[in-house]
């Protein structure tokens, strides 16, 4: 008699969340890493040391700004992956792989991040962190249309909204960002000014998707 693959031992939908929860808070923490103190000569002091604190500091801009628009992309990702998982019944070894997947990914973003933070202006920079961010929209994108097709989802009628809004967000995203790796070919900057303006929207689309959750009594 041939075993159910949900009941296989460690193909617990627990432990893949667990594990996914871990790699999250493991790469949010990093990523601050890419921020260093400015370190300023020791016979520098009074006005002149202000000023030049002030100065080291506004040179890291592209790195405090690229820090705040990955650590929010992961909160958008983590939240989608949390709801996504809230209606999965099961997980097969074909999930726990697209899963390993996804990971791969985000485990890959403080180093985009810190790149482009460094080199805001230089090309290969900044479509190194877009296609760092198109692979995991692809990702998250595999993991919902698996778990669908293969019926380990389990949606309830009025709640099916949200999972099209999860699908949405993350079927429009790529598309954005791959007309921003095509804009740096004519200024990097701006790329990087879209990728800002696309987690913006991001964040915001995400703020309201959960508020709507909310108010229909869902637990995330």
């Amino acid at each position: 008699m041939s075993l159910d693959q949900s009941s296989i031992p460690g193909l617990g939908k627990g432990r893949l969340e667990a594990l996914t929860d871990g790699i999250f808070a493991t790469v949010m923490t990093v990523l601050v890493l890419s921020l260093s103190v400015p370190v300023i000569a020791s016979d520098v002091t009074g006005s002149k040391l202000s000023s030049e604190v002030f100065t080291d500091i506004e040179a890291l801009w592209p790195n405090i700004l690229g820090y705040v628009l990955s650590f929010l992309l992961l909160a958008v990702l983590w939240i989608s992956h949390h709801s996504v998982f809230h209606y999965v019944a099961r997980v097969d070894r074909p999930l726990l792989w697209l899963n390993t997947l996804f990971l791969l990914t985000i485990g890959f973003l403080p180093f985009s991040t810190a790149l482009i933070g460094r080199y805001p202006q230089v090309q290969v920079p900044v479509i190194i962190y877009g296609a760092n961010i198109i692979a995991t929209s692809f990702c998250m994108l595999g993991i919902l249309s698996y778990s669908a097709r293969n019926s380990l989802l389990v949606v309830p009628e009025h709640d099916r909204r949200v999972v099209e809004r999860i699908r949405a967000r993350w079927r429009t995203g790529p598309w954005i960002y791959l007309a921003a790796i095509l804009l740096s070919f004519l200024n990097p900057l701006v790329s990087f000014a879209v990728y800002v303006g696309a987690l913006i929207f991001l964040v915001i689309q995400s703020s309201f998707g959960f508020r709507h959750r909310h108010r229909t009594g869902d637990n995330f």
